[in-house]
Formats: structure tokens, sequence, C-alpha cells
């Protein structure tokens, strides 16, 4: 009985061997870490998103071409959006093709503007505009010239600019410039129709005051501004008058102290060495102080001196009177005070000065003298 029971085990444990050998691969082929987890779930989903944008391609790629709608088709026209696609912008479609305007090339489904043909309209259009402005400016200054130019004229100068360009356009793209010109000319500029219905250009009156001359310019802005410039001219003429006057009265007025306290020292001196050296007069003649003291050019300005009189009057400390020189009546001046209010220095330093006044009063003195002898 012992020996069946082992043999009826024996199978159970094997089978249940079987079942392990078979779960292990299963096991190890799931993550055993963090790092390896987040490379499975990278790694799905690259795959996903690479298996759904090859699917999106396939399917746009074996799509047909839808066909152009044509040019003349009503945008509002719904219906026609699920059989052909809307012709493009700056492109003509006809019988489900597109061709592209002037100045454009055809890149894909779309029509993109062509570099070379907006550069050269470019060109044109500034030289049209150069023209008629330099044009308009002479007339506006000189009388020479004209405003209005007619469309044929127009196109001639857009002719006559192909002609002294250098690089010498071609007729591909010379055509499609020329016409994007003229549209730019035409939005840029001021356009009128004559009586004969021929359509006219002029440059604009912002544009042309770029192209006139300085002096033009000037000239015209003080005629247009003249009723305020006069006033303002006389305004500053004015001004300028006041301030050149008190500068002239302060001039005057700070010399005339000038010479005051001159003469001062002077008068205060004279005393002195009149004392000192036992000859001459305590007084000075006015007038001959004032040849010496003013220079040739302000004897001629007689509010100098009698600026410096009515110093002299003012002052308690000098006496003048009437006295006859030679059988001349003259005005003297004569100093007052006694010994002066002044330093011993500052007598040491006029001492000089005096001794100067000495010999030209003296010289005029003797020169009175021979005058009446004669």
């Amino acid at each position: 009985m012992a020996s069946d029971a082992k043999k009826k085990r024996r199978p159970k444990s094997s089978s249940s061997s079987h079942t392990l050998s078979l779960g292990e691969p299963f096991l190890n082929a799931l993550p055993s870490s963090r790092a390896d987890f987040t490379r499975l779930i990278t790694v799905v989903s690259i795959a996903a998103a690479v298996a759904v944008v090859c699917n999106f391609m396939a399917t746009y790629l074996n799509q047909p071409c839808r066909p152009f709608c044509n040019s003349t088709s009503s945008d509002l026209d719904d219906s026609l959006s699920d059989y052909c696609e809307p012709c493009p912008t700056n492109g003509i479609c006809y019988d489900g093709k597109l061709e592209c305007d002037h100045g454009y090339q055809k890149h894909g489904r779309l029509c993109v503007e062509d570099g070379d043909v907006n550069i050269a309209s470019k060109k044109l259009s500034k030289w049209v505009e150069v023209r008629l402005c330099e044009e308009y400016a002479q007339l506006l200054c000189s009388g020479n010239g004209k405003s209005w130019v007619s469309e044929d004229e127009l196109r001639n100068y857009l002719d006559e600019y192909k002609m002294k360009d250098n690089h010498a356009l071609g007729e591909a793209i010379y055509k499609p410039a020329k016409q994007r010109a003229m549209e730019t000319i035409s939005n840029l500029l001021d356009t009128r129709r004559d009586n004969q219905g021929v359509e006219e250009f002029k440059c604009t009156e912002l544009l042309v005051n770029h192209y006139k001359p300085l002096s033009c310019a000037a000239r015209q802005w003080i005629v247009e501004h003249a009723s305020l410039l006069l006033p303002a001219c006389a305004l500053f003429m004015g001004c300028i008058l006041i301030a050149s006057r008190a500068y002239q009265r302060h001039h005057l007025s700070v010399r005339a102290e000038q010479l005051y306290h001159e003469v001062c020292d002077i008068l205060e001196e004279k005393p002195l060495v009149s004392r000192s050296e036992g000859e001459g007069e305590p007084w000075v003649v006015a007038s001959w102080l004032r040849d010496h003291l003013l220079s040739p050019k302000e004897r001629k300005n007689p509010f100098l001196w009698r600026k410096v009189e009515e110093l002299v009057q003012e002052d308690s400390r000098i006496d003048q009177y009437p006295k006859l020189v030679k059988g001349e009546s003259k005005v003297v001046w004569e100093w007052q005070v006694e010994g002066s209010l002044s330093s011993s220095g500052k007598r040491k330093k006029s001492d000089g000065s005096a001794q100067k006044l000495k010999e030209p009063l003296n010289s005029s003195y003797n020169f009175q003298s021979r005058m009446l002898a004669a």
C-alpha cells in the first residue's frame, strides 16, 4: 500500500515542475527594473507614432488630386468644394489647370511671387516717381516743367528706363514688372482723367517736398509764413537793440566809475604834491583832467564824461567852481579834505600817478599861456 501511494505521488510532482519550466521565460521577459520599464514604454510609443504617420501618408498619397475650380466660379458655391479645389491667390484656373499671374511662379499648388520681377517693378516705380516729382518740383520753384503726365508718357518713361538699364531687363521679366509698376504708381501718385478720358498722373504734395532744392523750400517757407516772420523778426531786432543799449549803459557806468576813482586819486594827491614841491595849484582844471584821462575814442562820447561829472558833483569831498585861468574862465576841481581818508600806502602808490599827471597838466597850461599871449 505504501509503494502504491509513492507511485501515485510521483507523477504529480513531475507535472508541477513542467508548469514552472513553462512560466519562467514569460517572467524573465518582463522588465526587472524601473529604467527598463521606461525604455519599453518609449519604444512602444515611437512605434505607434510611426505607424500612425505612415498610415496617414499612405492615405493622403493614394487620394487622387482634385482639379482646380475655374477662376470665374463663385466663392460662395460650397457645392463645388467637394469636387474641385479653389483657385489660389494670384492664380488663373481654367479646365482644372492652374496658371499664375505675371510676376508669380507656380510652386506646387500655390502661386509664389517672383523675386526678380518684384525687384524690377520696384526699380521702375522709383524711376517714375523721381521723374514726375522732379518735374513737378521744378514747376513749383521756377515755373518750368509740368505736373500732370498722361499714361502713354508714363509708359514711355518705363521704356526709357529699360533702354538705360545696364542689366538690360529681359521681356520675360520686364513685362510683368512693368504691369506691376503701373499698379504701384496708380496707388502712389495722384490720378485723374482729362476731358477725353485719358488717365493722368501727378506727384503728390507730400512727395514733391522731398525733391525740392533746399533754397527753393526755404524761400517758399518764408513766403508762406511771412505774416508770422515779420513780427517775429521785428521783435527779435527790438530785443537785440534793447540788449545792446543795456550793455552800452552798463559799460558806460562801469567806465565812468573807474574814471571817477582815478579823478579822486589825482585830486587827493594834488595838494600834497603842490605843498611838497612849493609850486603849482591845489586845484585841477576839469577839461584838462578830462583830456588826460580819456582816450581819443572815448572823447567822442559826451555821455561818458558827463557821467563822471555827475559822480563828482555828488561827492562832497570835491569842490568845483569857476576860475579865471590866463584870462579864460575854467571850471576847476579841488580836493577839500585835508589828510584824506586813504592810508599811507595808497598815498605812496598814488605819488607816481600824480607826478605823471603833473607833466601833461603843466604842458597843457603852458600851451594855453602861449595861445593867450599870441
